[in-house]
């Protein structure tokens, strides 16, 4: 049996969606099992197991293989990364080596000419060969290269070793990118400490030290970040932003660069964009069918301000361009004016602020609007002058799309006064707001039902997402909550999803993200409020009688399919 129709008898995916992969393999060079895996049709542990039941080749634990350095160094690098295999065992001639694909006869026979050996194939997961690669191949050699030669290293010459791309230091740094990149981590944070330099990754909203490297390391390190973001290296009294483009295997990867002066020198963080992941669908981007049905339709309105709000890293810019990969055709312009543009569209006119030469947020808006576009997507509403141009771009006929820093979609009203917008325009030209939050998602591969806790319950039962039945086994049902002791065997507990850990997340439990979200339609009753300049309370209470809900209440839903916990959702979501 062919592996797809092998899901299907396992009841892991229906015929449609088995149907639905093959067409879209026609367009890719992917394998059935890697497009179910994006879809989030199947994990990763259930491909394998498919994979030892169809093939009969034995499936590893990565996490649980102790690897001997000896014998990864058969292989080299490159050729692990190529083929996405780790020698895991030799014996008597043999290697064992873990394979993604243990049909790839090509790379069998590559590690067989580079070994000398003959190949005995298992299967274990990407993800988890992956990290074993990152781990073993890792930054120790250069480190070790690079403490050998120190004394070599003068600070007259940080320069020409950092230019030298033979250089132990051009070999770390590419690393530690690369090594950020497998790892899907967002942000590289280079801290200078006192008696160290910490380099650290945000994987999933959350910092973990990498690496710990010498003080004496940090001149020439930071001399090369500088170098190929092309900053001034000689300027460390002020803080500079650069940008870094590079091919990390095989894909192309846009890096923002930000320094930052400091008591113990100079702070580097350097911000990942993954331009080969493309724009979402709006349908991937979390939000609850009712929410979805609400944003699909706003956004198809000819006219009005749709604004999306949140915090640093809470996912706007990807809501926008997903709204504006779903706007885009040929029937309409659409221009942007971003700072930085963060993806390139095809089909959309997209401009680059510059303040240096007085090309603002506000200045290219007004420039925009002599272009003729049907719809405008401004990258944050920074100041008054550029709402106030915003607002009356949507009054003229043209949908405007945009972000803004506020802590709920209730409070960007309030916010929009603050800065000197009259009420009753912003009655009349804002259509919608959309609040969201990044929370941690469940790990698919070591996800678990357990019994809710008490305030787990609680939560869920104020809010209404616990049917009649578990409210009557989790307390009286009016929100005051009875601890659950022994129920009787007839009696299901309220279940939550907790990942148990395991190495695809690192025993985290967590692996990716998912969005929170508020979706807020402006109608005529809040407009009319709004224009009576009435407080945030008064328009959260009208709200809450006509069955709005927040992110909270989104958060808990999500909590309930399965997605995350309520840990996340209160780290990320204030409980009023």
């Amino acid at each position: 049996m062919r592996i797809g129709e092998l899901f299907v008898m396992n009841g892991l995916i229906t015929e449609d969606q088995l149907e639905e992969g093959l067409k879209q393999q026609v367009h890719t060079r992917k394998k059935i099992g890697e497009i179910l895996i994006d879809k989030g049709l199947i994990t990763e542990r259930q491909l394998v197991e498919v994979l030892e039941f169809q093939l009969g080749f034995p499936v590893v634990n990565m996490f649980e293989t102790h690897l001997d350095m000896q014998t990864v160094q058969l292989i080299p690098e490159t050729l692990a990364r190529k083929h996405c295999v780790i020698p895991i065992e030799r014996k008597n001639g043999k290697i064992k080596v873990a394979m993604v694909d243990p049909l790839n006869y090509g790379a069998i026979e590559e590690i067989r000419m580079a070994t000398n050996m003959s190949v005995q194939p298992v299967i274990a997961i990407r993800s988890e060969v992956e990290q074993a690669i990152t781990k073993n191949y890792g930054m120790k050699e250069s480190v070790d290269e690079l403490m050998v030669d120190l004394d070599k290293i003068e600070i007259k010459d940080e320069e020409s070793e950092a230019n030298d791309q033979g250089s132990p230091i051009v070999k770390l740094v590419n690393q530690i990118i690369q090594s950020a990149v497998q790892q899907r981590a967002s942000d590289i944070h280079v801290d200078p400490q006192e008696k160290q330099l910490i380099v650290k990754y945000r994987i999933d909203g959350v910092l973990r030290t990498e690496k710990a490297l010498p003080k004496h390391m940090q001149g020439v390190l930071t001399a090369r970040l500088k170098i190929i973001a092309k900053l001034n290296i000689a300027e460390r009294r002020l803080p500079q932003d650069g940008r870094i483009q590079m091919q990390v295997d095989n894909r192309r990867i846009d890096i923002r660069v930000s320094t930052l002066p400091t008591v113990h020198g100079e702070s580097i963080v350097l911000r990942i964009l993954d331009q080969s992941a493309g724009v979402k669908k709006i349908a991937d981007l979390g939000l609850s069918e009712a929410n979805l049905v609400k944003f699909d339709k706003m956004i198809q309105k000819p006219n009005g301000i749709m604004l999306i709000s949140g915090p640093t890293g809470s996912g706007k810019t990807s809501t926008l361009y997903s709204a504006l990969g779903q706007l885009n055709g040929d029937d309409v312009k659409i221009i942007t004016v971003e700072d930085p543009v963060e993806y390139r569209m095809n089909g959309v006119t997209q401009v680059q602020v510059n303040s240096q030469i007085g090309l603002t947020f506000a200045s290219g808006l007004r420039s925009i609007l002599r272009q003729d576009p049907n719809i405008v997507m401004v990258g944050e509403v920074r100041d008054a002058e550029t709402a106030e141009i915003a607002v009356r771009a949507s009054l003229t006929g043209h949908l405007v799309l945009s972000t803004i820093h506020t802590n709920s979609a209730v409070s960007t009203i309030s916010r929009l006064v603050d800065m000197g917008i009259d009420s009753y325009l912003i009655a009349s030209s804002v259509s919608c707001i959309v609040a969201q939050r990044l929370v941690r998602r469940v790990c698919r591969e070591c996800a678990a039902q357990v019994p809710a806790r008490e305030d787990e319950i609680k939560f869920l039962s104020t809010h209404g997402l616990l049917s009649s039945q578990e409210q009557q086994l989790a307390g009286t049902g009016t929100g005051v909550v009875v601890p659950i002791t022994a129920p009787k065997t007839t009696d299901k507990p309220v279940m939550v999803t907790r990942g148990r850990g395991c190495g695809t997340c690192n025993k985290t439990g967590y692996r990716g993200r998912i969005a929170v979200h508020e979706v807020l339609v402006v109608d005529e009753a809040l407009r009319s409020l709004i224009v009576q300049n009435r407080p945030v309370s008064e328009l959260e209470q009208h709200l809450t009688k006509h069955g709005f809900k927040n992110m909270l209440y989104d958060g808990l839903l999500k909590i309930r399919q399965g997605n995350t916990t309520i840990e996340e959702v209160l780290k990320a979501v204030a409980d009023e």
